[in-house]
């Protein structure tokens, strides 16, 4: 960060026609360990080379030409783009990951180079080593995601966003437009480390204001994750300090992680995430910005995080729903006629399904996330936190709400929508969270997750159910979640329910 620039699834279909769409793959686990051995290298570069990797000095390109090298050998495409400023030539490293649809790009992105004054390891280089390895994880994996994947190490950051600003002038309006989302790390590991994210839909109600549309999409995958392994987070504003700025200044939606940097932790933080009162990074811009200015657990918590946004934002989680003439659409902002069966056909006796606010629930794992996928309302099986994360939860049988009657018009009909199923260790493959359709005297299950003895976390995901069988009906969706143990925690919800037509 510069000083003028800072900051299975299991589907149980019967045999009526639905064809289900399998939820994407699951986020490799990135190793803290090869993430480290990409900071060594940027010190051993920074060593040979006058103490510093910063922009016209040999070490920056040297940095460059590592991070190219093995991305190369990966199987992307790269691209290293000149620009000049202060009489110097800089770099900006572009890699394509082939594959993916073009027009919907995926951008991730992190400033390579640091200050005359130091090494610059912690800012930058955990952020652009974090990116690397998630990169070569993408080809290790073979990731092919339905958006295009494209990286950026951007140089002359620390000078004011030179190389990201040059990088953004340099597009034409239709490349702009064909970014649909970019991702921002610079400086994922401060030694006393705060876990901010960038507030995408200004609830902070602080600073600049939201980010481009998209935005908070991006801010609630990241916080989803984060409320996945018990981590609190808090907001940052959009001040424009790194290089997400040029990117939301040409309409371009965006977010990030940042760790802190030379602001000093309060006495809340410290509650909230330990370490001291001192600042997140006190060799913030200094000489000892060393490899040894690194905190591990915040490097491998963000490695991981970015990998889980980058899955999830390039082939599910908060994927854009279906292109197409909306049928119906629910964010269940407001009540709009779904009811549940409570005395009727419910037999469970707490966690009943309601349209509310949820409160966040953690039970070792999040259990409840008090995060919707967009608005502040969702279909919850208990709103409330209760005395315990066990208070408000499923219990006794199974809970159901029921849409309005939906007309279908003809045509090739496309159901989304996002969902969780958590649960313990204490549940079995007799719990379960499914969304049903009833036609008429017909009822034909269209999406199931049973429960497994083990512990799941709360995290949003997408799926879509091809509904072109029932064209030209009038029917109803019914969301559903059972406990049918003794003793088995079950938490669910759903959210953003639309019905497109090609």
């Amino acid at each position: 960060m510069g000083a003028t620039a800072l900051v299975a699834a299991l589907f149980a279909v019967p045999a009526q026609a639905a064809p289900v769409q399998v939820a994407a793959p699951a986020a490799p686990d990135i190793s803290v360990t090869d993430v480290k051995a990409h900071l060594t290298q940027l010190q051993s570069i920074a060593t040979a080379n006058g103490g510093n990797r910063a922009h016209g000095r040999p070490g920056y390109l040297a940095s460059v030409t590592y991070v190219k090298g093995l991305l190369d050998a990966a199987g992307f495409t790269t691209q290293q783009q000149s620009f000049t400023y202060n009489g110097a030539t800089g770099y900006n490293l572009i890699a394509d990951w082939p594959g993916g649809d073009t027009t919907d790009t995926l951008m991730i992105g992190a400033h390579l180079d640091s200050v005359t004054a130091g090494p610059g390891i912690n800012d930058n280089g955990t952020g652009s080593a974090a990116n690397l390895e998630v990169a070569l994880a993408v080809a290790r994996t073979g990731f092919q995601p339905a958006r295009h994947l494209r990286f950026g190490w951007w140089g002359a950051e620390e000078l004011g966003l030179r190389g990201s600003t040059a990088y953004v002038n340099s597009l034409t309006s239709a490349q702009r437009a064909n970014i649909g989302g970019y991702l921002n790390f610079d400086m994922v590991g401060s030694p006393n480390p705060g876990y901010f994210l960038y507030d995408g839909d200004n609830s902070d109600g602080t600073g600049s204001g939201p980010g481009p549309a998209g935005s908070a999409e991006i801010e609630d995958t990241l916080e989803a994750y984060f409320t996945s392994i018990g981590v609190p987070t808090r907001g940052t504003d959009f001040d424009g300090r790194s290089d997400y700025g040029p990117f939301i200044s040409a309409g371009i939606p965006a977010g990030g992680i940042f760790t802190g940097a030379e602001g000093r932790k309060t006495a809340a933080q410290v509650t909230l995430w330990g370490g001291t009162t001192g600042a997140f990074d006190p060799c913030y811009h200094a000489s000892c910005d060393t490899i040894a200015n690194v905190n591990d657990t915040a490097l491998n918590r963000n490695s991981d995080a970015i990998a889980a946004a980058v899955w999830a934002l390039a082939d599910g989680g908060t994927e854009p729903p279906p292109t197409g003439t909306t049928v119906y659409s629910d964010t269940f902002e407001t009540a709009t006629g779904w009811t549940t069966d409570a005395g009727a056909t419910d037999t469970a006796t707490a966690g009943l399904f309601e349209r509310g606010d949820p409160a966040a629930t953690t039970s070792g794992v999040a259990t409840q996330l008090g995060s919707t996928v967009s608005g502040s309302y969702d279909l919850v099986t208990g709103a409330t936190a209760g005395a315990s994360a066990g208070a408000n939860d499923v219990d006794g049988g199974a809970t159901t709400v029921r849409s309005p009657a939906i007309t279908l018009p003809t045509g090739t009909l496309t159901l989304s929508f996002s969902w969780y199923l958590a649960h313990l260790n204490n549940a079995t493959s007799g719990d379960y969270f499914r969304v049903r359709l009833i036609s008429g005297s017909t009822t034909t299950t269209l999406f199931t997750q049973a429960g497994a003895a083990s512990n799941r976390a709360a995290a949003w995901q997408s799926a879509s159910v091809d509904l072109s069988a029932y064209a030209g009906q009038s029917v109803r969706l019914q969301v559903e979640a059972a406990d049918t143990g003794t003793a088995s925690l079950i938490e669910a919800a759903v959210d953003n329910v639309t019905i497109t037509r090609a």
